[in-house]
């Protein structure tokens, strides 16, 4: 199976912790750390860790594009680096020791040129074939248009390519102009799809089911926060709760737990263990500190937890 995950949007993401946050003062931090980030980059490499080939495919500019491209060298990833102009936009986590609380700050991206589009396009109607597993994850510039997802999924009409859309706001809302194989949206999001603000346990199930019906995804993945998630498909709803870890870091929870489905979507798994892998890599994730992704031996800690 061809699995390629695109990130138009990533970013070098950084870590550190001070002692107590105070305004109008120079704050000492330490424990930095740097990681690729961005939904795509961290599906890639928690499929990585799960032993699944992927290619991951993100555009990159400037200094700090070219650290993120190393730094996913050093893990050895394969990757299709599209160089663009634009400087790669950085991200900051900043955890205050005294409370433990984290505090994070997103920086918006540049957006792609006419001819670096063009260039993402032709790049992967070459990468993408009959059997293949594309994964549109992250944030659409908001230089860009929301619906880019879709201009990139009409280029591939003429493949059947499994498309999975992983995004936010407008670009989640225009992802349903098309059909998909697999969505995952948090209840807000979910709710926003259906035109509302809030959305009841029942009228989430009704539209996800919807969803489904309408031919509009295969497979529709709910997060619930701390209480897990459900998976709604043809073969109606499941639901897996999460076991009781103690919480370092919510950043990429929700690209980890894209991974696991995508791992258990592989494996030709039932819908209620792909619903159980992605909940495990999400929760695996939230166990490490700062902007670190899942590891082997918390993947294997929450299967352990599962089992009990």
């Amino acid at each position: 199976m061809n699995i390629i995950t695109l990130t138009i949007n990533p970013a070098l993401d950084k870590s550190a912790t001070i002692n107590h946050l105070v305004p109008e003062q120079k704050l000492k931090c330490h424990a930095i750390e740097f990681q690729a980030g961005g939904g795509g980059v961290n599906i890639s490499r928690v499929l990585h860790t799960l032993g699944v080939k992927n290619n991951c495919m993100f555009t990159c500019g400037g200094d700090t594009g070219h650290t993120l491209k190393r730094l996913l060298e050093e893990e050895q990833l394969n990757i299709t680096p599209i160089p663009v102009e634009a400087w790669t936009r950085e991200n900051l986590a900043v955890v205050e020791a005294k409370t433990e609380l984290q505090y994070r700050f997103g920086m918006p991206g540049q957006g792609l040129s006419t001819t670096e589009t063009e260039t993402l396009k032709s790049t992967i109607n070459k990468l993408v074939t009959e059997d293949t597993i594309l994964i549109m994850s992250g944030s659409v510039p908001d230089t860009m248009a929301p619906d880019f997802y879709i201009q990139l999924i009409d280029s591939l009409t003429a493949k059947n390519v499994k498309i999975i859309v992983d995004t936010s706001g407008e670009a989640l809302k225009a992802s349903l102009q098309k059909p998909v194989f697999l969505m995952k949206p948090n209840q807000g999001e979910l709710a926003q799809l259906a035109g509302k603000d809030f959305l009841t346990k029942t009228e989430q199930e009704a539209f996800a089911m919807q969803l489904i019906h309408n031919k509009q995804a295969q497979y529709v993945v709910v997060s619930l926060g701390a209480r897990g998630a459900f998976l709604a498909s043809a073969n109606g709803i499941v639901y897996q709760n999460t076991p009781s870890v103690k919480v370092k870091s919510t950043i990429g929870a929700g690209d980890s737990m894209v991974a696991g489905l995508i791992y258990a979507i592989s494996q030709n798994l039932s819908p209620a263990n792909i619903l159980k892998w992605g909940v495990i890599c999400g929760v695996a994730t939230t166990m490490t500190g700062g902007t670190n992704l899942a590891s082997k031996e918390n993947i294997q800690k929450v299967v352990d937890l599962l089992k009990e």
